[in-house]
Protein backbone atom coordinates (compact mmCIF):
# COMPACT_ATOMS: atom_id res chain seq x y z
CA UNK A 1 0.00 0.00 0.00
CA UNK A 2 1.41 3.55 -0.88
CA UNK A 3 1.33 6.03 2.48
CA UNK A 4 4.05 8.19 0.73
CA UNK A 5 6.39 8.04 3.82
CA UNK A 6 8.99 7.08 1.46
CA UNK A 7 10.36 9.96 -0.33
CA UNK A 8 12.67 9.34 -3.32
CA UNK A 9 15.98 11.41 -3.30
CA UNK A 10 15.26 14.49 -5.04
CA UNK A 11 15.93 18.21 -4.67
CA UNK A 12 13.59 20.40 -2.36
CA UNK A 13 11.80 22.70 -3.75
CA UNK A 14 9.37 25.39 -2.83
CA UNK A 15 5.73 25.65 -3.61
CA UNK A 16 4.34 29.13 -4.27
CA UNK A 17 0.83 30.27 -5.77
CA UNK A 18 0.67 30.94 -10.07
CA UNK A 19 0.98 34.25 -9.30
CA UNK A 20 4.31 34.74 -11.51
CA UNK A 21 4.75 36.40 -14.28
CA UNK A 22 7.07 36.13 -18.15
CA UNK A 23 10.10 38.30 -17.56
CA UNK A 24 8.95 41.08 -19.68
CA UNK A 25 5.69 41.58 -17.70
CA UNK A 26 8.15 42.68 -14.51
CA UNK A 27 7.77 46.16 -13.39
CA UNK A 28 10.09 48.49 -14.00
CA UNK A 29 12.64 49.57 -10.60
CA UNK A 30 11.42 52.52 -9.32
CA UNK A 31 13.42 55.18 -10.91
CA UNK A 32 14.44 54.22 -13.51
CA UNK A 33 11.42 54.95 -15.66
CA UNK A 34 9.72 58.33 -16.61
CA UNK A 35 12.95 59.73 -15.50
CA UNK A 36 12.18 62.67 -18.98
CA UNK A 37 9.06 63.06 -17.38
CA UNK A 38 10.22 63.68 -13.97
CA UNK A 39 13.39 66.85 -15.19
CA UNK A 40 10.13 68.20 -17.27
CA UNK A 41 8.29 68.62 -14.47
CA UNK A 42 11.26 70.21 -12.32
CA UNK A 43 12.12 72.45 -14.94
CA UNK A 44 8.19 73.66 -15.30
CA UNK A 45 7.93 74.14 -11.67
CA UNK A 46 11.26 76.36 -11.37
CA UNK A 47 10.01 78.07 -14.40
CA UNK A 48 6.38 78.67 -12.64
CA UNK A 49 8.04 80.06 -9.54
CA UNK A 50 10.90 82.13 -11.94
CA UNK A 51 7.76 84.09 -13.90
CA UNK A 52 6.13 84.71 -10.38
CA UNK A 53 9.13 86.43 -8.70
CA UNK A 54 9.70 88.32 -12.00
CA UNK A 55 5.87 89.65 -11.89
CA UNK A 56 6.44 90.38 -8.01
CA UNK A 57 10.22 92.11 -8.68
CA UNK A 58 8.31 94.30 -11.61
CA UNK A 59 5.09 95.19 -9.48
CA UNK A 60 7.15 96.24 -6.44
CA UNK A 61 9.64 98.54 -8.67
CA UNK A 62 6.77 100.08 -10.42
CA UNK A 63 5.24 100.73 -6.83
CA UNK A 64 8.20 101.96 -5.58
CA UNK A 65 8.74 104.50 -8.62
CA UNK A 66 5.14 105.48 -8.13
CA UNK A 67 5.48 106.29 -4.29
CA UNK A 68 8.39 108.26 -5.15
CA UNK A 69 6.80 110.20 -7.12
CA UNK A 70 3.91 110.99 -4.99
CA UNK A 71 6.25 112.00 -2.27
CA UNK A 72 8.25 114.43 -4.78
CA UNK A 73 11.29 112.23 -5.09
CA UNK A 74 12.56 110.88 -7.90
CA UNK A 75 11.51 107.38 -10.22
CA UNK A 76 14.27 106.29 -10.63
CA UNK A 77 12.73 103.27 -12.22
CA UNK A 78 15.98 101.59 -13.54
CA UNK A 79 17.91 101.60 -10.32
CA UNK A 80 14.53 100.00 -8.35
CA UNK A 81 14.76 97.48 -10.95
CA UNK A 82 18.19 96.20 -10.43
CA UNK A 83 17.23 95.99 -7.02
CA UNK A 84 14.74 93.80 -7.60
CA UNK A 85 16.35 91.59 -10.35
CA UNK A 86 19.43 91.08 -8.17
CA UNK A 87 17.41 89.97 -5.03
CA UNK A 88 15.35 87.53 -7.71
CA UNK A 89 18.41 86.21 -9.34
CA UNK A 90 19.57 85.35 -5.85
CA UNK A 91 16.38 83.97 -4.33
CA UNK A 92 15.98 81.36 -7.98
CA UNK A 93 19.86 80.28 -7.04
CA UNK A 94 18.32 79.14 -4.05
CA UNK A 95 14.87 77.44 -4.76
CA UNK A 96 16.66 74.11 -5.19
CA UNK A 97 17.52 74.24 -1.16
CA UNK A 98 13.91 75.45 -0.70
CA UNK A 99 12.82 72.07 -2.44
CA UNK A 100 14.96 70.00 -1.13
CA UNK A 101 13.89 71.24 2.19
CA UNK A 102 10.18 70.97 0.91
CA UNK A 103 11.15 67.11 0.13
CA UNK A 104 12.91 66.11 3.35
CA UNK A 105 9.82 67.44 5.53
CA UNK A 106 7.55 65.21 3.30
CA UNK A 107 9.83 62.15 4.20
CA UNK A 108 9.98 62.93 8.00
CA UNK A 109 6.68 62.20 9.89
CA UNK A 110 7.69 64.14 13.33
CA UNK A 111 6.35 67.48 13.57
CA UNK A 112 9.41 68.90 15.74
CA UNK A 113 11.99 67.06 12.80
CA UNK A 114 9.77 68.68 10.17
CA UNK A 115 9.75 71.89 12.26
CA UNK A 116 13.31 72.22 12.96
CA UNK A 117 13.74 70.90 8.89
CA UNK A 118 11.99 74.22 8.12
CA UNK A 119 13.65 76.25 10.39
CA UNK A 120 17.09 75.36 9.14
CA UNK A 121 15.66 76.31 5.52
CA UNK A 122 14.60 79.53 6.49
CA UNK A 123 17.86 80.12 7.97
CA UNK A 124 20.18 79.18 5.59
CA UNK A 125 18.04 80.63 2.62
CA UNK A 126 17.70 84.19 4.43
CA UNK A 127 21.59 84.05 5.25
CA UNK A 128 22.68 82.76 1.72
CA UNK A 129 20.31 85.21 0.12
CA UNK A 130 21.38 88.50 1.81
CA UNK A 131 25.31 87.41 1.07
CA UNK A 132 24.66 86.68 -2.09
CA UNK A 133 22.24 89.41 -2.97
CA UNK A 134 24.86 91.93 -1.94
CA UNK A 135 27.66 89.82 -3.75
CA UNK A 136 26.47 91.00 -6.90
CA UNK A 137 25.08 94.14 -6.43
CA UNK A 138 28.47 94.84 -5.89
CA UNK A 139 29.90 92.82 -8.09
CA UNK A 140 27.57 94.25 -10.80
CA UNK A 141 28.25 98.30 -9.61
CA UNK A 142 31.77 97.39 -9.50
CA UNK A 143 32.13 96.24 -12.88
CA UNK A 144 29.84 99.21 -13.88
CA UNK A 145 32.06 101.73 -12.11
CA UNK A 146 30.18 102.45 -9.51
CA UNK A 147 29.79 101.08 -5.53
CA UNK A 148 27.86 99.80 -3.35
CA UNK A 149 27.18 99.61 0.64
CA UNK A 150 24.72 97.61 2.26
CA UNK A 151 24.87 98.91 5.74
CA UNK A 152 25.25 95.91 7.80
CA UNK A 153 23.31 96.10 11.13
CA UNK A 154 20.97 94.28 12.83
CA UNK A 155 18.07 96.33 11.70
CA UNK A 156 18.77 95.41 8.10
CA UNK A 157 19.34 92.34 8.52
CA UNK A 158 16.10 91.79 10.46
CA UNK A 159 14.26 93.82 7.67
CA UNK A 160 15.94 91.41 5.24
CA UNK A 161 15.22 88.76 7.43
CA UNK A 162 11.08 89.39 7.49
CA UNK A 163 11.08 89.63 3.27
CA UNK A 164 12.69 86.45 2.93
CA UNK A 165 10.88 84.63 5.64
CA UNK A 166 8.22 85.53 3.63
CA UNK A 167 8.86 84.73 0.49
CA UNK A 168 10.48 81.45 1.51
CA UNK A 169 7.05 80.31 3.36
CA UNK A 170 4.97 81.44 -0.27
CA UNK A 171 7.76 79.26 -2.78
CA UNK A 172 7.45 76.91 -0.02
CA UNK A 173 4.12 76.55 0.56
CA UNK A 174 4.02 76.42 -3.44
CA UNK A 175 6.12 73.14 -3.60
CA UNK A 176 4.33 71.06 -0.64
CA UNK A 177 1.23 71.91 -2.48
CA UNK A 178 3.05 70.54 -6.09
CA UNK A 179 4.71 68.06 -4.37
CA UNK A 180 1.07 66.40 -2.44
CA UNK A 181 -0.52 66.87 -5.54
CA UNK A 182 2.41 64.62 -7.33
CA UNK A 183 2.22 61.99 -4.43
CA UNK A 184 -1.65 61.90 -4.99
CA UNK A 185 -1.51 61.58 -8.73
CA UNK A 186 1.22 58.61 -8.62
CA UNK A 187 -1.09 56.70 -6.34
CA UNK A 188 -4.14 57.38 -8.31
CA UNK A 189 -2.28 55.71 -11.03
CA UNK A 190 -0.68 52.68 -9.01
CA UNK A 191 -4.13 52.44 -7.60
CA UNK A 192 -5.67 51.87 -11.23
CA UNK A 193 -2.67 49.56 -11.86
CA UNK A 194 -3.78 46.95 -9.75
CA UNK A 195 -7.07 45.54 -11.18
CA UNK A 196 -5.19 45.71 -14.37
CA UNK A 197 -2.31 43.69 -13.47
CA UNK A 198 -4.57 41.07 -10.94
CA UNK A 199 -6.10 40.48 -14.52
CA UNK A 200 -3.18 39.62 -16.36
CA UNK A 201 -2.38 36.81 -13.67
CA UNK A 202 -2.98 33.16 -14.43
CA UNK A 203 -5.16 31.09 -12.96
CA UNK A 204 -5.26 30.74 -9.33
CA UNK A 205 -6.40 27.23 -9.77
CA UNK A 206 -2.58 26.22 -10.48
CA UNK A 207 0.52 25.32 -8.03
CA UNK A 208 3.79 25.83 -8.64
CA UNK A 209 6.11 24.27 -7.26
CA UNK A 210 9.64 26.26 -6.83
CA UNK A 211 13.24 25.61 -6.22
CA UNK A 212 14.73 29.09 -7.58
CA UNK A 213 14.62 29.65 -10.56
CA UNK A 214 13.30 26.24 -11.79
CA UNK A 215 9.41 25.73 -11.22
CA UNK A 216 7.03 22.83 -12.02
CA UNK A 217 2.96 24.00 -12.51
CA UNK A 218 0.89 21.26 -11.21
CA UNK A 219 -2.73 21.22 -11.29
CA UNK A 220 -4.73 20.52 -8.11
CA UNK A 221 -6.47 17.43 -10.32
CA UNK A 222 -3.01 16.00 -10.79
CA UNK A 223 -2.38 15.50 -6.96
CA UNK A 224 -3.11 12.08 -5.42
CA UNK A 225 -2.10 12.94 -1.59
CA UNK A 226 0.43 14.97 0.23
CA UNK A 227 2.77 13.73 3.07
CA UNK A 228 4.81 15.04 5.98
CA UNK A 229 8.70 14.27 5.52
CA UNK A 230 10.41 15.21 8.21
CA UNK A 231 10.93 19.39 7.72
CA UNK A 232 9.50 18.25 3.91
CA UNK A 233 6.29 17.65 2.46
CA UNK A 234 5.65 15.12 -0.49
CA UNK A 235 3.30 15.71 -3.60
CA UNK A 236 2.65 12.18 -4.88
CA UNK A 237 1.17 12.95 -8.41
CA UNK A 238 -1.01 11.14 -10.30
CA UNK A 239 1.45 10.31 -13.47
CA UNK A 240 4.01 8.31 -10.39
CA UNK A 241 6.18 11.23 -10.15
CA UNK A 242 6.39 12.63 -6.58
CA UNK A 243 8.24 16.05 -5.05
CA UNK A 244 9.90 17.03 -2.00
CA UNK A 245 8.67 20.80 -0.94
CA UNK A 246 10.00 22.59 2.05
CA UNK A 247 7.13 23.51 4.21
CA UNK A 248 4.47 21.99 6.47
CA UNK A 249 1.26 19.66 6.04
CA UNK A 250 -0.86 22.41 8.21
CA UNK A 251 0.32 25.24 6.11
CA UNK A 252 -0.52 22.95 2.63
CA UNK A 253 -3.79 21.65 4.26
CA UNK A 254 -5.13 25.62 4.44
CA UNK A 255 -3.94 26.27 1.02
CA UNK A 256 -5.39 23.18 -0.72
CA UNK A 257 -8.39 22.54 1.59
CA UNK A 258 -10.31 24.49 -1.01
CA UNK A 259 -9.08 21.31 -3.80
CA UNK A 260 -10.97 18.70 -1.69
CA UNK A 261 -7.53 17.51 -0.76
CA UNK A 262 -7.95 17.29 3.26
CA UNK A 263 -6.24 15.33 5.87
CA UNK A 264 -6.96 12.12 5.89
CA UNK A 265 -3.72 11.30 8.48
CA UNK A 266 -2.14 12.98 10.63
CA UNK A 267 0.61 13.16 8.18
CA UNK A 268 -1.47 12.79 5.00
CA UNK A 269 -4.03 14.57 2.94
CA UNK A 270 -6.03 12.98 0.35
CA UNK A 271 -7.52 14.49 -2.75
CA UNK A 272 -10.85 13.13 -2.59
CA UNK A 273 -12.48 14.34 -6.33
CA UNK A 274 -8.90 10.96 -7.24
CA UNK A 275 -10.95 8.64 -5.06
CA UNK A 276 -12.64 5.98 -6.76
CA UNK A 277 -13.57 3.54 -3.33
CA UNK A 278 -13.03 3.99 0.38
CA UNK A 279 -12.54 1.11 2.19
CA UNK A 280 -13.71 1.12 6.36
CA UNK A 281 -12.08 -1.07 8.51
CA UNK A 282 -13.65 -2.52 11.63
CA UNK A 283 -10.54 -0.18 13.76
CA UNK A 284 -12.46 2.60 11.97
CA UNK A 285 -9.50 3.09 10.44
CA UNK A 286 -10.06 2.82 6.25
CA UNK A 287 -8.23 2.79 3.01
CA UNK A 288 -8.64 5.12 0.22
CA UNK A 289 -8.61 3.65 -3.32
CA UNK A 290 -7.39 6.17 -6.09
CA UNK A 291 -8.92 6.37 -10.09
CA UNK A 292 -5.51 5.23 -11.08
CA UNK A 293 -5.49 2.09 -8.93
CA UNK A 294 -3.14 3.27 -5.93
CA UNK A 295 -3.75 3.31 -2.15
CA UNK A 296 -3.88 5.24 0.96
CA UNK A 297 -4.62 4.52 4.60
CA UNK A 298 -5.86 7.00 6.58
CA UNK A 299 -6.71 7.09 10.31
CA UNK A 300 -10.21 6.68 12.43
CA UNK A 301 -9.53 10.33 13.61
CA UNK A 302 -10.05 11.68 10.41
CA UNK A 303 -13.01 9.18 9.11
CA UNK A 304 -15.33 12.41 8.99
CA UNK A 305 -13.39 13.78 6.52
CA UNK A 306 -14.30 10.63 3.95
CA UNK A 307 -17.54 9.51 5.67
CA UNK A 308 -19.76 11.01 3.18
CA UNK A 309 -17.98 9.43 0.14
CA UNK A 310 -19.98 6.72 -2.12
CA UNK A 311 -22.87 7.86 0.24
CA UNK A 312 -22.41 5.61 2.68
CA UNK A 313 -21.53 6.19 6.31
CA UNK A 314 -18.37 5.27 8.30
CA UNK A 315 -18.78 3.19 10.95
CA UNK A 316 -17.92 4.08 14.25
Amino acid sequence: MADGQNAPETEPVETAWDQSRASGDEASPSGTSGWSRGISGEWTMFAAIAAIALAIGIVNALSGAQDATWRGDSADIGRRLFWEMTSIVVILALVPILMLSVRRMHATTGLAARIGIGAAALLGFSAFHIAGMVALRKFTLWLAGSTYDFHFSLASILYEFRKDAVTALLIGATLWLLDSRRELRQAAQQAQSIPAAAQEQPSPDLIWLRDGTSRIRVTPRDILWVASAGNYIEYSLADGTQHLIRGTLAATEGELGRFAIVRVHRTRLANLDRVSGVDFKPSGDFELTFDNGKTLGGSRRYRSAVASLGGRTAPM
